[in-house]
């Protein structure tokens, strides 16, 4: 009896870019695929009748369609976004399969989780991937993931530069780093998930609805934001022992806080910064008075309050 035939994943050669690499982690994670070459096998070609033989085809072939497992964007009359955006063939995939690749990075008892975090990553990450790749993002950086995934392509001068497997070979270094992300980005939104309730719980017991008390370190600031908390600062322990006084900003990815730390505390530390403030147990205050911390939580906690009363001396 001949084995059973692997299933046949195939994108274009030549050159690649961060959406097929993109594309082919979330397929994998999808189609609960691993390595190519033991559970599937990872085609890179331009050749029509390869491609016709594909299971599963993207960024190559000139056709969209779901239902046969084809998310090419090249062609005319490709999807968009509504808003007009054009998508490329990792947003298409995502389109289809971003929800259960997420589902498998996460523990069954967080599944629930898998829309919101699909959506957001839409949102955070696979749009920026699908504007760079079609030449209409506003703006980019040396170290997006695009352009990192763009520097694992061969050099053109590199020994064996042309070598078809040589470029396969730095295909899947492309996707290794681009898995690597996507995995860290997946735990970051469950973890985010996850704290919510707890943060909205932890402020609800504070003495001082503008502190927030918390028990452990734990991402709170998306959780004030979506529950519009009258929070200024949060506390919370580190693993040194201290615990932290960490303002809040005004507006999601704003670098500003909705009240900065005192003026006359700013860069001080230990003894210089105990005497400004007041607290025995202060350790220091960032220069820029986004965060400080204390030996203790009555510390952190004394180190809030003094900081609410000095910036808010009528409240």
């Amino acid at each position: 009896m001949s084995e059973p035939r692997l299933p046949l994943l195939v994108t274009h050669n030549g050159s690649f870019h961060c959406d097929e690499a993109f594309a082919y982690v979330a397929l994998r994670l999808a189609l609960g695929l691993h390595a190519p070459g033991r559970d599937h096998v990872l085609l890179r070609t331009r050749d029509a009748n390869r491609i016709a033989e594909g299971d599963v085809v993207w960024d190559v072939g000139l056709l969209y369609d779901t239902a046969t497992q084809r998310f090419d964007h090249h062609q005319r009359g490709a999807p968009m976004r509504p808003d007009g955006t054009p998508f490329s063939s990792a947003g298409l995939v995502w389109q289809t399969h971003g929800e259960a690749a997420v589902r498998a990075l996460l523990r069954p008892e967080d599944s629930g989780f898998a829309p919101t975090i699909a959506a957001d990553l839409d949102a955070s990450m696979v749009r920026f991937i699908d504007e760079v790749d079609n030449g209409v993002a506003t703006s980019r950086g040396s170290m997006d993931l695009a352009s990192l995934v763009g520097d694992c392509n061969p050099a053109w001068d590199a020994p064996g530069a042309e070598d078809q497997g040589a470029e396969d070979a730095a295909f899947l270094e492309a996707v290794a780093l681009v898995e690597a992300v996507l995995r860290r980005r997946v735990e970051a939104q469950r973890a985010r998930l996850a704290a919510d309730a707890q943060v909205v719980a932890a402020h609800a017991a504070s003495a001082d609805r503008r502190i927030l008390e918390l028990d452990r370190r734990m991402p709170w600031k998306s959780a004030v934001f979506q529950h519009d908390l009258p929070v200024l600062y949060g506390i919370y322990p580190v693993n040194n022992g201290n615990w932290m006084v960490d303002t809040m900003p005004p507006e999601p990815k704003s670098f500003a806080q909705r009240l900065p730390l005192p003026e006359a505390w700013a860069g001080l530390q230990d003894k210089d910064l105990a005497e400004a403030s007041g607290v025995p147990d202060a350790v220091f205050v960032h220069l820029r008075r986004f965060i400080g911390a204390a030996r203790s939580r009555a510390g952190a906690l004394a180190m809030a309050r003094r900081a609410v009363t000095l910036g808010m001396p009528d409240v």
